[in-house]
């Protein structure tokens, strides 16, 4: 289908179902010439994204505010002890970014990744993370994944790898091992009491040593899902592993 083509129909489809904003419900009216920036966060909502910016933690990706000199420990993520080198997030869990998350995960929300895409293109710390790069998703659980009919994480890693250009691509190489839960409510401790060996190597999936391998989830939390994934993959014989999460709450 041409370009034209789809602009066209994407045009009829939003003259039949007007995009809202996710953020406060109202309808989304194109800037001025061409197509807005974010299709489902408006004008208005669109400066309450809140992007990370440098300095931010290289453990869990959150940034630092005010003047920072020498080391600094991050409240976020202390006591974690990560298997992994480096963690890199884009945004903040709050305002249009966290209804874009939640609209993704529970709504079913297959059309908020257009904008997670465009928000990936700005986070250049996160691009420069992931290029040349094997994105590996975190898993769901079969049962989970069949009853949401997708992963999101696995969608993010997509969205990502085709921002980030040549080189990068995904690779699906961890399983869940133990149908969890959900975690939202537990503290750090308790979490990683619940995740342990909770993820495994796929069937069927090797490990290259050399290789940088990347693991990609929606939101880093206390860390302790990436940190189980990283653990995983560590254990298979992978040496340089970092992660990414869209954002940070």
């Amino acid at each position: 289908m041409s370009p034209a083509a789809r602009a066209f129909l994407r045009g009829l489809g939003d003259v039949i179902f007007p995009p809202t904003c996710v953020q406060c419900r109202g309808l989304v009216e194109p800037m001025g010439k061409g197509e807005p920036e974010l299709q489902y966060v408006c004008e208005k909502c669109a400066p309450l994204i809140d992007f990370v910016r440098e300095p931010h933690c290289t453990t869990c990706g959150h940034p630092f505010y005010g003047i920072v000199e020498g080391e600094r420990s991050c409240p976020h993520c202390v006591g974690l002890s990560p298997a992994f080198s480096e963690g890199r997030t884009a945004v903040l869990f709050k305002g249009p970014a966290r209804g874009l998350v939640l609209e993704l995960k529970y709504h079913r929300g297959l059309h908020v990744l257009a904008d997670m895409k465009h928000i990936f293109r700005r986070a250049h710390h996160v691009l420069a993370l992931a290029r040349q790069a094997v994105l590996v998703p975190v898993p769901l659980h079969p049962r989970k994944e069949r009853e949401r009919g997708y992963n999101q994480a696995k969608l993010l890693a997509e969205a990502l790898a085709s921002v980030a250009g040549e080189g990068t691509r995904l690779d699906s190489l961890l399983q869940r091992t133990t149908d969890t839960v959900s975690q939202t409510a537990f503290d750090r401790r308790t979490r990683m009491a619940n995740l342990k060996n909770a993820f495994a190597l796929a069937k069927g999936a090797t490990i290259t040593p050399a290789l940088h391998y990347l693991i990609v989830d929606d939101v880093f939390t206390t860390g302790s899902t990436l940190n189980s994934c990283a653990r995983a993959l560590r254990h298979a014989g992978a040496l340089n592993i970092d992660v990414v999460t869209f954002a940070h709450g």
